[in-house]
């Protein structure tokens, strides 16, 4: 007989959350400290959504995107999480930019990163001081049309170099283009340049295990393996969610899912007004990425090369050469056995990222995106063998991950791992204007991106629905 995961299961909720990413539980966990009842519904087998892991036999344990957030996400977990989530969030010291324009090592705090661009790069210091001005003057309401690529050169005019620097690490953390809009780049940077780079101590196993711990602690009712196929609403609005052919009734729904997903797949065609439904078909989604798993042997080390590697055969840096679907670009990130001290064995593992495109994997064929993983796993080795170059004797696991992979486990439009485009905010937010109870947070190209951003997002929306079902149990 098949397991029932909704068992015990209430049939209403104040609040049913769809999704286990960081902006979901946050939300959830808000609610719960706040007096609601709230169910978080995850369709996978893991909680955290992009930000989760996995396991292979040999011991081996791989984060898929704990590879690095601004200092502001120890004060974003202190203050909605616990002490003890922060105290665990530690910086990362030696991140390397290695191509054919410069090879260099940097702390990526705002001193460090000054020091390169005036001794190393020959930028006037009140030119780099301007810079940072500037960019930490940028809000994401402001009206400014301007690129990414119109912001570097009105600072560092021909300059390409400089723009690889800002850039590169940039475009691996969100997805963003140097034709993207200045704003999601501005917000991005300035907020690493506050402190430097971050990690989570102890792998992302350990961040969503406390976070899941501690939002069930508040009361959070949290079930895995629940897909929800539709979100059920009637003339006044949300009035539940159909998982696992189960009605829940609730009096609001954050969905933690794809914005896109969220009105395509999970509301009825009549549920939003024609121009809306338009609106959401129109925002674009961010592109996806590519991953190399090397698990090593047990017994075996390697050498400090490095906490992250931005590595690029480039001649210049271009987006479109970072979205190749055979490029030279790749970010290592080296997991050594002190990021997860309190396993019982002493394990290293590195995972190689290269951003994507969705339209270069969708459609081949078995056999060719079979060979084509090959390609990824042997240009990861070959790559990395410049750092360690005995490498292949090292490893006893290798896989590797694609926009299809992303795809089957997070269900998100087009593979994406950063959400959407900088237009997908207006649509988010848009959401309960549309269906009165229904709310959306997740990565949408705003407020910092990648895990802070997406925290901090769902707390914005937690607040919103407290509001709502404060104001709605005054007028009942």
């Amino acid at each position: 007989m098949a397991r029932d995961f909704l068992k015990g299961v209430a049939d209403s909720y104040d609040v049913i959350v769809i999704g286990s990413g960081l902006g979901g539980l946050t939300a959830a966990n808000q609610l719960a400290k706040a007096g609601r009842s709230v169910l978080v519904l995850e369709h996978h087998y893991q909680y955290g959504g992009l930000a989760t892991w996995f396991k292979r036999k040999g011991g081996h344990i791989f984060d898929i995107s704990l590879h690095g957030f601004p200092s502001g996400m120890k004060k974003s977990c202190r203050k909605y999480w616990t002490q003890e989530i922060a105290d665990k969030i530690v910086p990362l010291k030696d991140l390397r930019f290695i191509n054919p324009q410069f090879d260099i090592k940097t702390s990526f705090d705002k001193e460090d990163f000054t020091r390169l661009l005036v001794e190393e790069f020959g930028i006037e210091q009140e030119q780099v001081f301007a810079f940072y001005a500037h960019l930490k003057g940028m809000n994401f309401y402001d009206e400014d049309t301007r690129t990414t690529r119109e912001l570097f050169e009105e600072f560092f005019p021909g300059r390409d170099d400089v723009h690889r620097l800002l850039m590169e690490a940039i475009a691996y953390s969100n997805g963003s283009t140097l034709d993207d809009p200045a704003i999601t780049y501005g917000i991005v940077f300035s907020n690493f340049m506050n402190d430097g780079v971050y990690i989570f101590h102890g792998g992302s196993d350990t961040i969503v295990g406390m976070m899941v711990d501690e939002a069930v602690k508040n009361g959070v009712e949290i079930r895995k393996r629940c897909l929800v196929e539709e979100i059920l609403t009637g003339p006044e609005g949300v009035r539940g969610v159909r998982v696992n052919g189960r009605e829940i009734a609730c009096k609001a729904v954050i969905s933690n899912a794809n914005i896109k997903n969220t009105v395509g797949e999970l509301l009825s065609p009549e549920a939003v007004s024609g121009d809306y439904r338009k609106e959401v078909e129109a925002v674009r989604v961010s592109q996806s990425s590519c991953q190399v798993y090397l698990g090593i042997r047990e017994g075996e080390t390697l050498p400090d090369v490095g906490d992250l590697i931005f590595t690029s055969e480039a001649e210049h840096f271009s987006s479109e050469e970072l979205l190749d679907f055979e490029t030279s670009s790749k970010t290592f990130s080296i997991y050594y056995p002190e990021m997860r001290a309190h396993r019982p064995t002493e394990r290293y593992a590195v995972v190689a990222s290269m951003n994507a495109n969705w339209s270069d994997w969708a459609g081949l064929t078995d056999e060719a995106y079979a060979a084509h993983k090959e390609r990824l796993i042997e240009s990861a080795l070959k790559s990395f063998e410049k750092f360690v170059p005995e490498i292949r004797s090292k490893v006893d696991w290798v896989e590797a991950a694609t926009p299809r992979t992303m795809k089957r486990y997070v269900r998100h439009e087009g593979g994406t791992s950063f959400g959407t485009k900088f237009e997908g905010l207006a649509a988010s937010m848009k959401l309960p204007e549309e269906v009165p109870g229904l709310y959306h947070a997740g990565s949408v190209g705003i407020i910092m991106s990648g895990w802070l951003g997406t925290m901090n997002y769902g707390v914005i929306v937690a607040n919103k629905v407290m509001s709502a079902l404060a104001q709605r149990l005054a007028t009942a």
